[in-house]
């Protein structure tokens, strides 16, 4: 995968509110209601990760969760890196959903 020159770094920046470049990485911090919603978004970030084959750095501080993003592999940042940034922009402000309840039910 291709590293990304700094100008498309900025551009794709641009779109993504809150993140910053830091070095050869991006990051944002969200800050959630509680504890449990800072857990229930993390885990709604695995599964995005999961399906996109590619996995940030998470620092969860009660209900403040900081995310990096960085393609290790290629030595810097890449578009997996700003495409999962923007899919987790989705999962944050999609609906805020609590673990199931009993047998499953929502």
């Amino acid at each position: 995968m291709e590293l990304l020159d700094d100008g498309a770094v900025q551009t794709a920046l641009a779109s993504l509110p809150g993140w910053e470049r830091n070095g050869d990485r991006i990051t944002k911090t969200y800050q959630l209601k509680d504890f449990r919603g800072a857990m229930t978004f993390v885990e709604r970030v695995a599964v995005a990760a999961e399906e996109a084959g590619h996995h940030p750095d998470i620092d969860i501080r009660w209900n403040k969760v900081t995310l990096a993003l960085s393609t290790h592999s290629a030595g810097g940042l890449t578009e997996r890196d700003t495409n999962l940034a923007q899919r987790i922009e989705r999962v944050f402000g999609g609906p805020r959903h609590h673990p199931p309840g009993p047998a499953g039910q929502d």
